[in-house]
């Protein structure tokens, strides 16, 4: 099939590369415009665009499709039987729906109805759920409500972080993405209606992965492992910010909510419930360190409390 690929971030090349690696023919890619990083604040292509120009093929970058005439003639010409979407980032208006003989299908990362939405994967892991997956599915103008195409089910470790699970379900789904087009082509593949009830997963804000100390440690656990990397959870000292990677649940609970104790082989905190050990840490213009050798730079009296 002719394809146009619709994707942006890092999550979406490797569906990108599959199709590239597949019998199907990728004519364009869609992504977003070049995006200003780092502290020179230069422009940068994404993931996507930077792979499909390796490759040689036609990239658009619109702002935005809604009222866009010279993206919606450029796809009608472009032809594509399918567009498949991993994660692009811009709404598709229902006027473009129809561009392609098989429509917009996307690739998202939950077990649809399940955790629609902009932050699947993470939510997935602060609700402590065990079991997740991808879903095909047919775009409408709902979010994320169209018919099923394909599904791909897997399972959430204890120790799973958004960046370890979003990479897992990236990998397996883009074989996932490849199936479907070829089950589409061939005619061997019966959209289904989502059924059973919804969840929502919101975007995650910075202000939502503050850490609550006197919460249960168990759903601290889940709340470090869900904002690891992005946002990245964090709490304060001394009225700065600092940032903490997942942590290690601990059997006792000697410690007062925040209260930081600091030995020779460990870091603990405590919780609402049972301390944790700290992992790695980073504190305000440093980089991500070993919880120890940070505990090492403070001194013996000072007592330590996260806010």
């Amino acid at each position: 099939m002719r394809l146009v690929f619709a994707g942006t971030p890092e999550p979406a090349v490797e569906s990108l590369q599959q199709l590239i690696d597949s019998q199907h023919e990728v004519v364009a890619v869609l992504t977003r415009p070049d995006a200003r990083k780092g502290r020179g604040r230069t422009l940068h292509p994404s993931p996507v665009k930077e792979l499909a120009l390796k490759h040689g093929i036609e990239v658009l970058t619109p702002v935005t499709l809604k009222d866009n005439e010279e993206i919606r003639q450029r796809l009608r010409e472009l032809a594509p039987d399918c567009i498949p979407v991993v994660a692009y980032g811009n709404l598709i208006p229902e006027g473009m729906l129809d561009i392609a003989t098989h429509g917009w299908v996307n690739l998202h990362f939950s077990l649809l109805p399940q955790w629609r939405g902009a932050a699947p994967v993470q939510h997935s892991i602060l609700s402590g759920e065990t079991a997740t997956g991808a879903t095909v599915f047919r775009i409408d103008q709902g979010l994320d409500t169209g018919e099923i195409l394909n599904v791909l089910p897997d399972e959430i470790a204890p120790d799973d972080t958004s960046d370890v699970l979003l990479g897992r379900l990236a990998r397996r789904g883009a074989a996932t993405l490849v199936e479907t087009m070829d089950g589409l082509e061939n005619g061997m593949i019966t959209p289904r209606a989502q059924e059973g009830e919804a969840s929502y997963a919101s975007k995650i804000a910075v202000d939502d992965a503050r850490i609550t100390w006197s919460k249960p440690a168990a759903e601290i656990d889940r709340a470090i492992r869900a904002y690891t990397s992005a946002p990245g959870a964090w709490t304060t000292l001394g009225g700065q910010r600092v940032k903490v990677e997942p942590v290690v649940l601990a059997e006792t609970d000697s410690l007062a909510p925040g209260e930081v104790a600091a030995g020779k082989k460990e870091v603990r905190v405590g919780t609402g419930t049972a301390d944790v050990v700290l992992t790695r840490i980073q504190p305000p213009g440093k980089k991500m360190m070993n919880a120890a050798d940070w505990a090492r730079g403070l001194r013996a009296d000072e007592q330590v409390v996260f806010e």
